[in-house]
């Protein structure tokens, strides 16, 4: 049995813990560079606002509807992920974290009511954090999902599913014909699983909610469609197949990249964003202890200018050996960015990509073993180092004087004119009370 744990629009919901007068208010957060809509409270869906819907398009709103857009805040969002996942974990046996939002939480063989204790964590959240979640309990994690989606439906829009399914919906005490015409009610389309190229394949042969897909033979849906909507409709016919992962896989690359807030055309500072991306890529290879073989680095301007010269190139570079060294992702980053700058344009992003990521415990030395050895030992050592003191005193303490100052830096960095204060992790940021 799992229960699938999931916020509220969750990055709307974090800003309201410290902004009460946001509440009942029509907002939204906006992506990188304050570009579009990434998520909306439930009364900026009232009023028509799509997921995804350019800033420019519905900045108007300001005034006549009252909207407030966010620039996005994600490590406040992070941090409060981080208190709510701690706090669901005591549902069940254990935990897997599907995203900054939602975690499946396995509670098989759990006695008692799982409804009663779903709505007690469920109040508890709320309570210590100031976060609302919706749960769904089900025998595999497709139904649980599935569960969820009938939960806040059912909160929100109360017409569409009984208001006792609201905030907590167990579709394992049900029985078949109460099952059936939830499933029946539910669009194929909002099933975990569907995307929506094969949900519009599925509704032109006939089969549009739930039940319908629940009762094909799995063995036709694979070779017409494909093993994944197989697995779906067994895990919708009761059928474990996919696995609990409460220990996630290592990542097979590590990204970073960013839009700039302004056209950057200078080598310089393009130096400096390429150094700042791959020192962070580099700190998150070091946490899944890991190193990398090959490092990418790319840079491009905008195809939204029809107007501007247009350019996009990248190159990958070999290690001498795979390693987790800031400095020595950042400089093959940035002898990367030498071959492949041209001057005279607007360039609009760039990035940095770690590839043939290998466990640390895995050595490649050269012929002078012993000197590199001691070498590798110390540079490790000076990384723990690095990351200890930005974990305490906040990222960019210590960085590579390459990756410029922070005036040097506003010239690349995102937009974020509308961004709130970073609440629970920045001393310089808390809520000051005044009585």
């Amino acid at each position: 049995m799992y229960a699938l744990v999931d916020g509220n629009n969750f990055y709307v919901s974090c800003e309201r813990v410290f902004r009460p007068d946001l509440r009942d208010r029509p907002v939204v957060v906006l992506s990188n560079n304050d570009g579009c809509a990434i998520a909306r409270s439930n009364e900026a869906k009232a009023i028509g606002i799509k997921m995804g819907a350019p800033w420019f398009q519905i900045e108007k709103l300001q005034d006549e509807l009252g909207l407030v857009g966010l620039s996005a805040n994600f490590p406040l969002y992070a941090d409060m992920s981080d208190r709510m996942m701690s706090l669901a974990a005591g549902l069940g046996h254990r935990q897997e974290i599907y995203s900054i939002d939602e975690s499946f939480v396995d509670v098989t063989g759990i006695r008692g009511d799982l409804t009663e204790r779903s709505r007690k964590v469920r109040a508890r959240i709320l309570q210590w954090t100031g976060l609302p979640t919706c749960i769904g309990l089900g025998p595999t994690k497709t139904i649980a999902k599935l569960a969820n989606h009938i939960a806040k439906t059912a909160e929100r829009k109360p017409n569409m599913y009984p208001s006792h399914h609201a905030q907590v919906c167990n579709l394992g005490t049900l029985s078949k014909p109460e099952l059936d015409a939830l499933l029946q009610a539910t669009d194929v389309g909002d099933v975990w699983g569907v995307g929506r190229r094969i949900s519009a394949q599925l509704i032109e042969a006939g089969v549009t909610n739930a039940l319908e897909l629940s009762r094909l033979d799995p063995a036709t849906v694979k070779a017409r469609w494909s093993v994944v909507l197989e697995r779906t409709v067994r895990e919708l016919q009761g059928m474990q197949c996919i696995e609990f992962e409460d220990h996630p896989d290592d990542k097979k690359q590590i990204a970073c990249t960013r839009s700039f807030g302004q056209p950057v055309t200078e080598r310089r500072h393009l130096q400096e964003a390429l150094t700042e991306f791959a020192s962070r890529a580099a700190e998150k290879l070091r946490k899944q202890n890991g190193h990398a073989g090959q490092v990418l680095a790319f840079i491009r301007t905008s195809p939204f200018r029809q107007n501007d010269k247009q350019y996009s190139r990248s190159a990958i570079v070999p290690l001498p050996s795979p390693t987790a060294d800031t400095a020595q992702i950042a400089e093959a980053a940035i002898a990367i960015l030498h071959t492949i700058y041209k001057p005279n344009f607007k360039y609009a992003k760039c990035g940095v990509m770690l590839l043939d990521l290998q466990p640390a415990t895995r050595h490649q030395y050269t012929l002078d073993l012993e000197d590199e050895v001691l070498h590798n030992e110390a540079r490790q050592r000076l990384m723990q180092t690095l990351d200890g003191v930005n974990k305490r005193y906040g990222r960019g303490t210590i960085k590579l004087a390459s990756s410029g100052t922070k005036t040097q830096r506003s010239i690349w960095q995102m937009k974020q004119e509308r961004k709130t204060p970073s609440y629970t992790t920045s001393w310089d940021e808390l809520c000051k009370v005044r009585t």
